[in-house]
C-alpha cells in the first residue's frame, strides 16, 4: 500500500471529477488521486486533443465549462469536484472576467439542479484551486494570511475573486479555496518562457533597487495541497505555499543553476537585469497590441483568431509592478497536515529536466 492510500484514505472509493485536469497542476495531481484510491474522472472538451494524455485509469467526461454542455451529465453522482479550469491569459482584460465567471456559473447552476434533485453524493464537497492574484499583492513577512482583505490589482485577480463569491453562493461550507503563488514545475507552460531565457543565462527582474519578494510552489506540492484540501475538516481559504521567501532575483539564479545542470553545462549561472517600470510597461503594452493586430489579421485572412495568447500582457505587467507575492501557508500546514518537500532548488531541477525530456528546452 503506497503512503497516498494511507495518509489520504478518506479519498478510497470517493468519485471525484477534475476540471483542468488536462492542465499542468492535473498532470501531478491525477496519479495521486488514483493511488489514493478515489475513482477519478475528468472533465474533457469534446474533440480535445489533450484529454489523451490522461492516465488510464481516469475516466473521460465530454463537456464544455463555458457553454454548460454535457456538465450536468459529467457531475451527476460525484461526491467531489476540483475545480481548477481557468483562463489564464487573454487579449484584453474583460476576456479572464467574462470566460471564468462564465465557467463559475455554469458549474454552481449544474450543481445546484442536480443537488436539489438530490443526485449529489450526500457529503458533497467542491475544492476551488484560486490565486494569491484573488488576495492582492503583499511584501510584509510572513505574508499574506488567510483573513487578509481581497485587493485584486489584475483583472485575472478580479475574475478568480469574482469565481469565489460565485461558487462560494451556491455551496456555502461545502467549498474549500487554495490560494497559491507561483506554481512551478514540469508541464507549466506558464513560466517556459523563463527557462528558455535561463538557458540564453537570462532574466529580467521589474524595476531597480527591487528585491521582489515572492512565495512559490512546486507542482508536486500543489497536488498535495489539493489533497489536504479535500479532508472532510477543511474550512473556508487557504494560502499555499512551499515555506520560504524568495526575492524574484534567488528564484532566476536557482532556475538557471538548475537549467546549466541539466543541460550539462561547466559554466552555470543567469545574468539577472533589472527592468525600469516604464519600460516593463511598455513592452507589455507593445506585446499585447501585436497580438490583437495578428488576431485580426488572422480573423480576415482564415477565419479564425490567434491561438495561443501572449504571457506578456498590461494585466501581468500590473502584477509584476507591485512590491511583491508572499503568503504565509501557515494554516493550511496546521489544520490539514500539509507537508511541501520540495525545496526551490530541487524543484528547479524536476522543471528543467521535465522541460527537457519533454523537448520544451
Amino acid at each position: 500500500m503506497n503512503a497516498d492510500s494511507n495518509r489520504f484514505s478518506f479519498l478510497r472509493g470517493r468519485r471525484v471529477l477534475v476540471t483542468g485536469g488536462t492542465g499542468f497542476v492535473g498532470r501531478h495531481l491525477l496519479p495521486r488521486l488514483i493511488q489514493a484510491g478515489a475513482d477519478v474522472s475528468c472533465l474533457t472538451r469534446p474533440g480535445s486533443g489533450a484529454a489523451g494524455s490522461l492516465p488510464r485509469e481516469v475516466h473521460r467526461k465530454p463537456g464544455d465549462l463555458e457553454t454548460g454542455e454535457g456538465l450536468q451529465e459529467a457531475l451527476e453522482g460525484k461526491d467531489l469536484v476540483i475545480h481548477m479550469a481557468a483562463k489564464l491569459f487573454g487579449l484584453r482584460p474583460l476576456d479572464y472576467l467574462a470566460s471564468n465567471a462564465a465557467m463559475a456559473r455554469n458549474l454552481a447552476q449544474a450543481l445546484g439542479r442536480l443537488r436539489a434533485k438530490g443526485r449529489l453524493g450526500g457529503d458533497f464537497r467542491l475544492v476551488l484551486v484560486s490565486s494569491m492574484a484573488a488576495t492582492g499583492p503583499w511584501d510584509r513577512e510572513p505574508g499574506a494570511p488567510d483573513d487578509a482583505p481581497s485587493v485584486p490589482v489584475s483583472a485575472y485577480g478580479w475574475s478568480k475573486l469574482l469565481v469565489e463569491e460565485i461558487l462560494g453562493r451556491e455551496l456555502g461550507d461545502a467549498m474549500v479555496t487554495l490560494r497559491p503563488p507561483i506554481i512551478y514545475g514540469s508541464g507549466d507552460r506558464g513560466l517556459l518562457p523563463m527557462f528558455r531565457g535561463a538557458r540564453l543565462r537570462m532574466a529580467f527582474c521589474p524595476g531597480w533597487h527591487r528585491t521582489f519578494p515572492v512565495s512559490a510552489v512546486h507542482g508536486d506540492d500543489m497536488a498535495e495541497a489539493v489533497l489536504c484540501a479535500c479532508r472532510p475538516e477543511g474550512r473556508g481559504i487557504y494560502h499555499v505555499s512551499n515555506g520560504a521567501i524568495h526575492s524574484m532575483e534567488e528564484f532566476y539564479r536557482t532556475m538557471g543553476e538548475a537549467v546549466g545542470q541539466i543541460l550539462g553545462r561547466e559554466r552555470r549561472g543567469i545574468l539577472v537585469f533589472p527592468v525600469p517600470l516604464p519600460l516593463l510597461s511598455a513592452s507589455a503594452g507593445i506585446s499585447a497590441a501585436a497580438a490583437r493586430a495578428w488576431d485580426q489579421i488572422l480573423r480576415k485572412t482564415a477565419g479564425h483568431g490567434i491561438r495561443s495568447f501572449p504571457q506578456w500582457n498590461p494585466d501581468k505587467c500590473l502584477e509584476a509592478r507591485q512590491g511583491g507575492w508572499i503568503c504565509s501557508g501557515s494554516r493550511l500546514r496546521d489544520e490539514l497536515s500539509f507537508r511541501p518537500r520540495m525545496s526551490l532548488e530541487e524543484g528547479m531541477l524536476e522543471a528543467a529536466a521535465g522541460y527537457r525530456k519533454d523537448g520544451w528546452l
